[in-house]
């Protein structure tokens, strides 16, 4: 094999690894990779990737060797430190104008501190979303790239060759926005995700316990609504879920353990959300339900002290509360993504940058976990011109909204009647209906707080930004606190 050969180098042959390198070599372009524990590379060789043009390398200062310059390095490793060490030990053998990727799912903080470190160094720094799990990363992921914008046309050609495609051809991978932004996008993406997920958990909880479905019917209901607006990749193997059997013929589902993991981009969404000043309550509550199902032990054991209510079924036939849950389901998902593009808007101006909000829902439209239908409408909508402020005002979903609320309020009715617990389910109402109000009891709250702290307020009579301080009690002082907002 001649050096400089490679159009690109891959250090890390994990799994999601492995796939992005399969990918890349069937779409034509030639690899070279390293991975740590330098025996895996030869694995590989002789195993996944044999009959590839997949090149092996048992060295970083080898890889480099066989890349073509700007040399391109992907990095599939675990985030966090061990990016910065990798960076670290392919930076010797790089020169002004190559390119490192990150290609993990990192903080975006860390990306924004990359992408200006390098860039001292004359080295062009990538970091990038990728979704769709080992299948999409074998044929066609969702692939969010930001960082130093001079980097994206040395990748574009291989990043959206063997992204995933829409109807039309078009790849799910386009720039995001410099620093730090694709993996703020792909963090939002995963926040998304993680409610996605609990809503379709909750919705099977309530057809579980209130109807009594078995798996089997289970399978059936998810299946029939895979068919039409809830067409979605999460709830398509959800259906295939309740199909599937253990070796004794029982559904594997009701074996499994109901205590969830997660592996912290979730909370991550959260926390930029309370940085922002964003409600992105659905998503909040999504990772809290997955710290309940933790206390595993704690749960049995109040199970046996803590009594419930005594209803156990819903009232009403059985169709028409399976329909009053998939319109529960279907609303309470246009909140969590309406709350997800909040927190995009928000950060978008917070550090910047220039979020093509379209654009990101169309490369989540297809290869990625967040993959349905659904996305097409949000892309539509970002098309319109003006812009919606908020996915709640457009038509196609306010109008849905509308036609639906009875059911969704019913719904949740029923569950408090059956003491299903539907934290975002409930949260996703709770948000539409504070959104809706025009006058929220917050003036009270403002005046506590003026009360016991002299934090002022302003008043309704008043323009904005004129703040006030009343003397309660008749013995404070006309002095007031300074005025700031977290």
């Amino acid at each position: 094999m001649p050096e400089a050969s490679c159009d690109i180098g891959l250090i890390g042959l994990a799994v999601m690894g492995q796939n992005l390198v399969l990918n890349m070599n069937d779409h034509g372009f030639k690899v070279a990779v390293f991975n740590r524990t330098v025996s895996k590379v030869d694995e590989f060789l002789a195993n996944e990737a044999k009959g590839t043009q997949v090149v092996g390398a048992h060295s970083i200062e080898e890889l480099a060797r066989l890349l073509k310059r700007p040399r391109r390095v992907m990095l599939m490793v675990k985030a966090g430190d061990s990016v910065d060490q990798t960076i670290s030990r392919v930076l010797p053998y790089l020169e002004a104008g190559d390119i490192i990727i990150d290609g993990g799912n990192s903080l975006f903080t860390d990306s924004n501190r990359r992408t200006k470190d390098l860039a001292a160094k004359g080295i062009l720094f990538i970091g990038t979303g990728v979704s769709g799990g080992e299948e999409g990363a074998r044929f066609g992921p969702s692939i969010m790239p930001g960082g130093n914008p001079a980097a994206w046309p040395h990748v574009k050609d291989i990043f959206q060759s063997i992204a995933a495609k829409v109807e039309d051809g078009t790849p799910c991978c386009d720039w995001v926005g410099e620093d730090g932004a694709g993996h703020f996008v792909k963090m939002v993406h995963n926040g998304i995700e993680y409610g996605d997920m609990q809503l379709i958990c909750e919705a099977y909880d309530l057809l579980q316990r209130g109807l009594g479905l078995t798996a089997d019917e289970l399978h059936t209901v998810f299946a029939e609504w895979n068919k039409g607006e809830l067409d979605s990749y999460l709830v398509e193997i959800s259906s295939h879920i309740f199909a599937k059997k253990d070796d004794d013929g029982q559904p594997i589902v009701d074996k499994i353990l109901d205590t969830a993991g997660q592996k912290g981009t979730g909370k991550w969404t959260v926390f930029s959300s309370l940085d922002l000043g964003q409600p992105v309550t659905l998503i909040g509550e999504s990772v809290f339900a997955r710290c309940l199902s933790a206390l595993k032990e704690e749960r049995v054991a109040a199970s046996k002290i803590l009594a419930g209510p005594v209803t156990k079924t819903v009232p009403g036939g059985r169709v028409q509360f399976i329909e009053d849950v998939r319109r529960a389901l279907y609303c309470s998902k246009i909140v969590s993504y309406a709350q997800g593009y909040m927190l995009l808007k928000a950060a978008a101006q917070e550090h910047g940058w220039k979020l093509n909000m379209g654009g990101i829902a169309l490369m989540w439209r297809g290869g990625c976990i967040i993959r349905s239908q659904f996305l097409g409408k949000i892309k539509e909508a970002y098309d319109k011109k003006p812009v919606p402020e908020n996915l709640l005002l457009d038509n196609f979903f306010s109008a849905a909204i509308s036609g639906y609320q009875a059911s969704w309020r019913a719904a949740l009715v029923h569950a408090i009647e059956l003491g299903v617990p539907t934290p975002a389910f409930s949260t996703a109402l709770a948000f539409f209906d504070g959104y809706r109000t025009a006058r929220l009891p917050a003036n009270l709250l403002q005046a506590q707080r003026d009360y016991f702290g002299a934090h002022t307020y302003e008043r309704t009579d008043k323009p904005r930004g004129q703040f006030f301080h009343t003397n309660w009690t008749g013995h404070g002082g006309r002095v007031s606190s300074s005025t700031y907002t977290v």
